[in-house]
């Protein structure tokens, strides 16, 4: 590996996700890129193009220090970019969820980035590296029967800041992708239904829509939202102390993050309004309303 070529390390690269995209454009840039995943068998496709990959599990501890073992044989003790992708989705109303369930899905989407950080911050630091999570616009609006995933984004977005603070000493920067919706398998995988007795049996249908929503409102193809975030993760530094051309601190992207965007201008009495009609609040309501009557 050329001390030129740039390093990046990659979480959650299942074929068909943005973590493989991602995986696939750094490498098309020139990176020297290792990608991982849970099971490492599903990356060989990878492998066959000249990445590097290994298996990595951000919920176990000792994963992740084989996996840091390993980048540092691959990497002379440095990496440039730590992309944190891996995570699962969570789609439930507030009032249905399994707190075993809620825990697997902090433990993927926000201890497990956590967990990476901790463990990679040397080889960051040697390298003058970037961190780049991945988060999503759901953070910004109400974003039906996706409290715990939100919640989770959410959780990264304020982490996210403070850690940006603590690593200026060190030259190490902080990227956070707002992502929109894109075509990923990450909503393909098997779903969870509603319990018995939920409270929105009445308006099951709603919730079977809103499974997977995210891939089919704007959805945004994943190699050109993979493109247009590398582009930027690999601006670097810039110049002027990086008043001038450097990979920005948030960067929104994806279908429908424009809208989401804007409405971070308004006030919050405003958007969730908007937001509430758009998800048919108001129908919903009715219909609930008008199932529990007749229960009555």
């Amino acid at each position: 590996m050329s001390r030129q070529q740039k390093t990046v390390l990659i979480t959650g690269c299942t074929p068909g996700g943005i973590g493989h995209a991602l995986a696939l454009e750094f490498h098309k840039k020139g990176c020297h890129v290792i990608a991982t995943a849970r099971n490492a068998d599903v990356l060989k496709d990878l492998a066959a193009q000249g990445l590097s990959t290994a298996q990595l599990d951000v919920t176990s501890r000792e994963s992740i220090a084989a996996c840091k073992a390993e980048v540092e044989k691959l990497t002379d003790g440095r990496l440039d970019i730590l992309v944190n992708n891996a995570g699962r989705t969570h789609t439930i109303p507030a009032t249905d969820i399994d707190m075993d369930d809620v825990r697997a899905t902090y433990e993927t989407n926000v201890f497990g980035v956590m967990a990476t950080i901790q463990a990679f911050v040397d080889l960051l630091i040697a390298a003058r590296g970037l961190i780049l999570n991945i988060s999503s616009t759901s953070v910004h609006v109400p974003y039906l029967f996706g409290a715990i995933y939100s919640s989770t984004k959410g959780a990264i977005d304020t982490y996210s800041r403070a850690l940006r603070l603590e690593l200026k000493p060190f030259g190490v920067r902080v990227m956070v992708a707002v992502t929109g919706t894109v075509r990923s398998n990450i909503a393909s995988r098997q779903h969870r239904v509603l319990p018995p007795g939920s409270l929105y049996t009445p308006v099951r249908d709603v919730f079977e829509w809103r499974l997977t929503f995210s891939q089919n409102h704007g959805t945004y193809p994943t190699e050109r939202y993979a493109a247009r975030i590398v582009a930027q993760a690999l601006k670097g530094e810039g110049w002027l102390c990086g008043l001038i051309g450097r990979t920005p601190d948030w960067y929104w992207q994806g279908g429908m993050s424009t809208m989401v965007w804007l409405t971070t201008l308004m006030p919050r009495w405003l958007s969730e309004g908007i937001l509430a009609r758009y998800w048919n609040i108001g129908k919903m309501t009715r219909r609930i309303q008008e199932a529990r009557a007749k229960k009555d």
